[in-house]
């Protein structure tokens, strides 16, 4: 009785059914309108059976299935806020026998249509306007009497939310995938304030903006956004893959974050343990491995004491840590030196134990290399000590070899890093030891011949633009720290190479554009020479691209800069991640 009932209605039903593509929508303000979050926002009939199955779907990765049983038409509806006098669409892909699609409610002509699909998705559409004092409607799919399973898809109610109502899901989600980065966008849903981020179903960002920049590791991973408003979250959207290469084992990424770690100390700016390092950082320098005395060469690393860090980790803790990051593709390095880390290898006996302590650093936490950070008086030169290639003095010599056993021993995975001063580096182009009469200061560029022999094993340079005074570029002109220019003119004089002291005989060689980053404070209370986000980019704008230079012009354009290195993660933390947020993304944007 029932199927030829339909039958005679089927004749003028389908006349106007709608069963094309998809049009374009102003806004779906449907709840979980794909079924991705299971049957969230949607009320089914007890004896439907209701489920969100994988498959068959129209899109996505669910659809709703359910099935009639007796008198039972196995509806699943939802009731959505609406503006009254307003003109709404409803649309929904559906499989099966007889499958409905309408709405009640709304101060009108309630409108209704069906299809009967049992082996093909195909689409509903209807529309109604709401009356004058109509404030929400009940939209609905159901089956038919004894006709068995169906399944419903991507249903759309297009039009005007209502007050109090949460956006609809974002529609238009993409993924892509590079060697340390997902990039993530998707179009903007009305009335939305804010955007959650779920990488394998789980919460992982909440931006404003449709954008979004994740640091999942290596590995193909899942990504959906919902939409959040005052008045609740949207369900998710579709679901997107991006994959994610990850870096070989010794490498590097193209462009790298450098970030020092306060793991002894906590320097006013908080401990932060080493399982919340943020992802955006490449390489980690736990600051600092420090000497039992001056000459000594014996290195210690201990944790920050409990009553400096009181949210300090247990060691085990801090390992897997430790681990936890190199399976991300993470570099963690035992930085040695610092301010207070005077280390002066005058003795070959200085210089093996050294070599032993640190290597024992190294293999108790797993490291991945060497920082040396040596300021102060650790490096000089002694009178007569002038060929960059060939120096003399103990501290230099024995350094140079130090840092050769150690790179022997561990290999090509080892990272080696340096992060001098200014004053140890560029202020070469003018000064080198204690000059010809012996009156300068024989600290003055001691770090070049170290540097010089470790050329061809050295990871990455990243002198401290930071903490330092007026030091004269290859312009013949003296550049104060703090703005885009003395980058621009620190990193030129690394990239183009420079005669010491103004002798052209005696010149240090240009580095490897990979070889060199900025060094940066990551906040204005980090340290002297603080430089915004904007001057920064400017900067290496000019030195990576050619463009947006100031007065200082660089001998050449460097497109394979490296990246950027700051003191320190603590204080980019504390300064509300200011440093790493912003360059992170425009460091990927470059490619």
């Amino acid at each position: 009785m029932y199927l030829r009932k339909l039958a005679a209605i089927a004749v003028l039903a389908l006349g106007g059914t709608t069963l094309a593509a998809s049009p374009a929508h102003a806004a779906n303000i449907a709840v979980n309108p794909g079924f991705e979050s299971g049957l969230t926002g949607w009320t089914c009939t007890a004896s439907s059976g209701a489920t969100a199955v994988s498959t068959p779907v129209h899109s996505g990765t669910r659809a709703l299935q359910a099935t009639p049983a007796g008198n039972d038409t196995a509806r699943c509806q939802q009731t959505i806020s609406v503006r009254p006098s307003s003109a709404y669409t409803l649309s929904a892909w559906v499989r099966g026998g007889y499958v409905f699609l309408g709405a009640t409610g709304t101060g009108g002509t309630d409108p209704s249509t069906w299809a009967s699909s049992p082996s093909s998705y195909v689409q509903l559409s209807t529309s109604f306007t709401t009356g004058a004092s109509t404030t929400s409607v009940t939209i609905y799919v159901n089956g038919w009497y004894g006709q068995g399973v169906y399944q419903a898809d991507d249903v759309v109610l297009d039009g005007a939310a209502g007050q109090g109502q949460p956006p609809a899901a974002p529609a238009g989600l993409t993924g892509t995938g590079n060697a340390t980065t997902a990039s993530l966008s998707w179009s903007a849903s009305s009335g939305a304030t804010g955007y959650n981020v779920y990488r394998n179903g789980t919460k992982v960002g909440a931006p404003t903006g449709t954008t979004y920049t994740d640091s999942p590791g290596a590995g193909t991973h899942s990504y959906q956004v919902s939409a959040t408003n005052a008045s609740g979250e949207s369900a998710r959207s579709g679901a997107v893959s991006a994959t994610v290469t990850g870096t070989p084992p010794g490498t590097l990424p193209k462009r790298v974050l450098v970030g020092y770690l306060h793991a002894s100390f906590a320097n006013g700016s908080g401990y932060t343990r080493m399982a919340d390092v943020p992802n955006a950082w490449d390489v980690i320098n736990l600051s600092f491995g420090e000497p039992t005395s001056v000459t000594s060469g014996d290195i210690r690393f201990t944790q920050c004491p409990v009553a400096e860090c009181p949210n300090v980790e247990s060691e085990a803790e801090f390992i897997a840590g430790i681990r936890a990051k190199q399976a991300l593709g993470k570099k963690v390095l035992i930085s040695i030196g610092g301010q207070n880390g005077q280390v002066q290898l005058s003795t070959t006996a200085a210089r093996d134990r050294f070599v032993q302590s640190v290597s024992a650093i190294i293999d108790r936490y797993g490291l991945d290399g060497l920082d040396i950070d040596f300021e102060g008086h650790s490096l000089y030169l002694d009178n007569g000590d002038t060929n960059l290639s060939a120096p003399t003095t103990p501290v230099i010599v024995n350094l140079i070899s130090a840092l050769k056993t150690l790179k022997a021993r561990y290999g090509t995975r080892f990272v080696l890093t340096m992060a001098p001063e200014t004053f140890f580096v560029q202020l070469g182009y003018q000064f080198y030891g204690p000059g010809p009469n012996g009156s300068a200061d024989r600290r003055a560029a001691s770090y070049l011949p170290v540097i010089h022999a470790m050329r061809n094993d050295l990871t990455l340079l990243h002198v401290q633009d930071y903490n330092s005074g007026p030091i004269m570029g290859l312009d013949n002109q003296y550049h104060t720290m703090g703005g885009h220019d003395f980058h621009v003119a620190m990193t030129d004089m690394l990239l183009a190479g420079f005669p010491i002291a103004g002798n052209p005989n005696n010149v240090f060689p240009a580095l490897r554009q990979d070889q060199v980053a900025i060094g940066l404070p990551a906040a204005p209370f980090a340290g002297n020479g603080f430089t915004t986000v904007a001057e920064v980019q400017k900067a290496f704008d000019c030195l990576a691209k050619g463009t947006n230079c100031g007065t200082y012009r660089p001998r050449g354009v460097y497109p394979n800069l490296r990246g950027l290195m700051t003191w320190s993660i603590n204080w980019d933390r504390y300064n509300a991640f200011e440093f790493s947020r912003n360059h992170r993304a425009y460091l990927d944007g470059l490619g």
